[in-house]
């Protein structure tokens, strides 16, 4: 994407700064120690993630989603957004879409875009989408920064973004094409969908996905021992980030939400996260993320996001999920990038295949 690695939040990059850095008094050679080697012993809730923050948080529930009427036929129809209402094809032909969601979306309700944004890290689309789904699609740019020259040549009846990626180029999009922006791209990604659907004419494959993905949480919950054991489960996601600290999801983050509607959920240490997206911590302060379950991915390279020293420190290989075989490396296009249906249902899929007890989900 199209901000620095140091200050880039995938997918949420953009928006003001959502992170809370967990502070820790530590002398200057301690810390200078811990940062090089990754390791140490203690921390703010002890080795091995005992203290307050292996609580589980207390998650708010999730906004139920809102669901426009459906439109038949050809013609026109007007749709809410950030921008206020917008008119719209009912049925769009050439749709342009500006970040990792709106092309999940978009791939996820069967529209194939003409034209999309790329991530910064790799290059090209995000992996966990199907090949066959994004060939041919043309590459408009950088998320954040798309050529608007590339996007109007290819005639759109459609733009997809939001305005935290493209509010100050609105007026600009909304001259090649009908624009619409949700206000955030995460959360919440449920109604974000919800949005993208109207827009795109697809309201009842849309309701059908969200309620076969309820489904399938349901069944991933019975996979782990049903909701009470579900609900007994610590699970934290925590992001090496190369240029910044490291960042645990708390509630309101994509993949938090996605824990949540399995049943499981976050440490207390993210109960005062900014927004409920993350906390920050240091190489020094890693208990804090311990939980039952720990799940690790990295943007950028092992060494430079620090993952590796780490991972291979005392104090993380310390932390209770480590030791008991429960700390799974993920993949962070996946978890953390795609934010939509098309990427929650392969993550439901692999936290079944870690988390699931054999048998259970009969």
């Amino acid at each position: 994407m199209p901000l620095s690695a140091a200050s880039r939040t995938v997918p949420w990059a953009g928006r003001r700064r959502a992170a809370r850095t967990v502070t820790t008094a530590v002398t200057s050679a301690l810390a200078a120690s811990l940062t090089l080697a990754g390791c140490g012993s203690g921390g703010p809730s002890g080795t091995g993630g005992s203290g307050a923050s292996a609580r589980p948080a207390d998650c708010p529930a999730q906004p139920a989603t809102t669901w426009a009427k459906p439109v038949a036929g050809g013609g026109t129809h007007r749709v809410r957004t950030a921008q206020g209402e917008v008119t719209v094809p009912n049925r769009p032909r050439r749709v342009v879409v500006l970040d990792t969601a709106e092309l999940d979306s978009a791939i996820t309700l069967g529209v194939t875009p003409v034209g999309a944004t790329r991530s910064d890290v790799a290059g090209g689309f995000l992996d966990y989408l199907p090949k066959e789904k994004v060939a041919g699609i043309e590459d408009v740019g950088k998320i954040g920064a798309p050529n608007l020259e590339a996007v109007a040549a290819l005639k759109p009846d459609l733009i997809l973004t939001s305005k935290v990626r493209d509010g100050k180029r609105y007026e600009q999009l909304k001259a090649i094409a009908p624009t619409v922006m949700t206000e955030t791209t995460g959360y919440p990604w449920k109604q974000n969908f919800a949005t993208h659907a109207d827009a795109l004419g697809r309201i009842p494959q849309a309701r059908q996905t969200a309620a076969a993905y309820e489904a399938h949480a349901e069944r991933v919950t019975a996979a782990l021992g049903g909701a009470a054991a579900a609900k007994r489960t610590t699970t934290n996601v925590v992001r090496f980030v190369e240029g910044a600290d490291t960042r645990i999801y708390g509630c309101r983050s994509y993949i938090g939400t996605i824990l949540n509607d399995v049943g499981t959920g976050p440490t207390s240490v993210v109960q005062d996260a900014r927004d409920g997206l993350m906390v920050e911590v240091g190489a020094e302060q890693m208990s804090e993320a311990d939980a039952d379950a720990l799940f690790y991915t990295a943007y950028g390279s092992p060494e430079k996001s620090r993952e590796r020293q780490v991972t291979g420190g005392a104090l993380w290989k310390n932390l209770r999920a480590v030791r008991n075989g429960r700390a799974f490396r993920v993949d962070d296009e996946l978890w953390i990038q795609g934010i939509g249906y098309t990427a929650a249902d392969k993550i439901l899929e692999e936290l079944e295949g870690k988390l699931g007890k054999p048998g259970k989900s009969q």
